[in-house]
């Protein structure tokens, strides 16, 4: 398994080796031994399923009491995905960075324990996979703005061509960057 790190400090991309013939391909999606020889976590607790259809944006998402970290792949279709990093004392606070996840290049994205995470659906369809390294914890969980100035994402939206973004009324009205710093009690 090849692993790059991004932009953000503990965002991995990760690409395992697939091996491919006549009858498909096959790939180690998780070997507990090597993610702890690369300094991955091993201590997934559940296992999330996600299928959207295109230019369906999700996010940005986090949980503060119960910080997850996330293992992402995408099993059929193609998202461009997203970690900000929004932890208090990282140089990088509020910095993103973004790869392609798709059915063809099999990579999958190490999102570490404080950062907001998203993805937009630029197939007709995505099925996205990640596990996680804390529960999922609804009284815990926020959203900040997924188009804030601040923290400036360039989504590719003009691969979607004439097909609007879809967002959940709750990412609609998520946080902005500003916000976000005061529930963070840092300053702005």
């Amino acid at each position: 398994m090849k692993v790059t790190p991004l932009a953000l400090d503990g965002v991995l991309l990760l690409e395992p080796r697939v091996f491919r013939d006549e009858r498909g391909f096959f790939q180690e999606t998780f070997h507990k031994q090597r993610f702890q020889e690369l300094g991955l976590p091993t201590n997934f607790v559940q296992d999330n399923h996600s299928r959207s259809c295109r230019g369906v944006l999700r996010g940005l998402h986090f949980q503060l009491q119960h910080p997850q970290g996330k293992l992402v792949r995408v099993v059929s279709g193609e998202i461009f995905d997203v970690a900000v990093d929004i932890r208090p004392a990282s140089p990088t606070l509020g910095q993103w960075c973004g790869t392609m996840l798709n059915d063809q290049n099999h990579h999958q994205l190490w999102v570490p324990p404080g950062m907001a995470h998203g993805f937009v659906v630029l197939s007709e369809r995505a099925d996205v996979l990640y596990r996680c390294t804390d529960v999922y914890a609804p009284d815990d969980e926020y959203s900040v703005r997924w188009d804030d100035p601040t923290i400036g994402i360039k989504w590719p939206l003009d691969s979607l061509a004439d097909t609007p973004v879809i967002i959940s009324q709750r990412d609609q009205n998520a946080m902005n960057w500003q916000q976000l710093q005061t529930l963070l009690g840092i300053g702005t």
